[in-house]
């Protein structure tokens, strides 16, 4: 049975005993999924006896690449029962870094995760939502499909293969890269200039290539009550237009995470004070750390590095999950675990391979 300590939204706890607690779940034959009891037996460390402490994580290695070919059924914990067990979907890595990972998302966890961005939407009303981005496979498609319905509205989208826009950009053919992206943006002036579109969901560089064309740009001003961006990087310059020149008036909002978690950070209401946005995870069930990718140690406050993520839950265990990204390190909010982040942007090579972002 799982302990009390691990239910989603339950009262602040002891760190220590939380991780405990979800060391115990995930590694109990009764409980843990049948990947991590396998996995156990390859460790160099007991995680029942020696990992007490968030700091403990990081004897763990990075297995995420192992959840490009591991069947999906060895990832679901077998203590998981009744609506707990509910499964929301199998969602995708966008491929950036090889073959995509397959991941579980269940649906309590789900439902949590959306309602802790809930905050941003709040007033809103009735609204239609806009999701120029990727559906299919992607975590990010469901989402703005359940932020549709919190609106007791219609979630238009369009067709986007981010992994073909990556191919072509890997081989070079630029001008078919360009052509693509200007189909997408042609569907999405069909949506924007007949349909009622309260929140606009998408990325930065598909963003970017809307704010190109003058009677999109119109439309947003006009009926667009909220911009949420994700899925790429945006500089502060960028950020920075887009909210005074482009956009002025609208609220433009991030999210910043991975499927790798299984959920995302969300913007402060505050800025940085060179203008970027800064992301907190919601502890304790994600939790950051920036390091030194030589020395895999945290950096200080203020110091740019890799970014390293986790996802804690009785719905899941990913923790010490080195990511693409390199980010500035700042404090949490009190009482959060790992570190807050800003000025994220993806690393040139990770592993063997070229990191392409194209529009996702």
């Amino acid at each position: 049975m799982c302990s009390a300590i691990l239910d989603l939204g339950a009262a602040p706890v002891d760190p220590d005993a939380y991780i405990r607690a979800l060391m115990r779940w995930h590694f109990d034959p009764a409980t843990g999924s049948p990947y991590w009891l396998r996995r156990a037996h390859t460790l160099d460390f007991d995680p029942l006896t020696e990992v007490g402490t968030f700091d403990d994580l990081t004897r763990f290695p990075n297995v995420v690449d192992e959840f490009r070919d591991i069947e999906v059924a060895e990832l679901i914990p077998r203590g998981l029962t009744g609506a707990d067990r509910e499964i929301a979907g199998i969602f995708e890595s966008g491929g950036t870094t090889g073959l995509p990972k397959r991941f579980v998302m269940f649906e309590p966890w789900m439902e949590f995760a959306l309602g802790w961005d809930e905050f941003h939407y709040a007033g809103l009303g009735t609204v239609n939502t806009l999701a120029i981005a990727p559906s299919g496979p992607h975590m990010f498609g469901e989402f703005a499909t359940r932020r549709a319905r919190r609106h007791d509205g219609v979630k238009f989208t369009i067709d986007l293969d981010p992994r073909w826009i990556k191919q072509l950009l890997a081989r070079g053919a630029a001008e078919e890269a360009e052509r693509y992206a200007e189909h997408l943006i042609d569907q999405v002036g069909h949506i924007l200039t007949t349909q009622s579109i309260g929140i606009l969901i998408t990325t930065p560089p598909l963003l970017e290539r809307v704010a190109r064309r003058p009677e999109l740009v119109d439309s947003i001003r006009k009926q667009v009550r909220f911009i949420c961006w994700s899925g790429a990087h945006m500089d502060a310059d960028t950020r920075d237009i887009f909210r005074t020149e482009i956009f002025p008036g609208i609220p433009l909002k991030g999210l910043y995470g991975s499927t790798t978690i299984l959920g995302m950070s969300r913007e402060r209401g505050e800025d940085h004070p060179d203008g970027l946005p800064v992301f907190d995870a919601p502890s304790p069930y994600i939790a950051f750390r920036v390091v030194d990718p030589a020395t895999g140690r945290d950096v200080a406050y203020g110091e740019r590095g890799q970014v390293v993520m986790n996802h804690l839950t009785k719905y899941a265990l990913l923790p010490n999950n080195t990511e693409r990204d390199t980010a500035v390190k700042l404090p949490p909010l009190p009482g959060a675990w790992g570190c807050a982040v800003a000025d994220v942007g993806p690393v040139e090579t990770f592993g063997d391979r070229a990191v392409i972002e194209g529009v996702y």
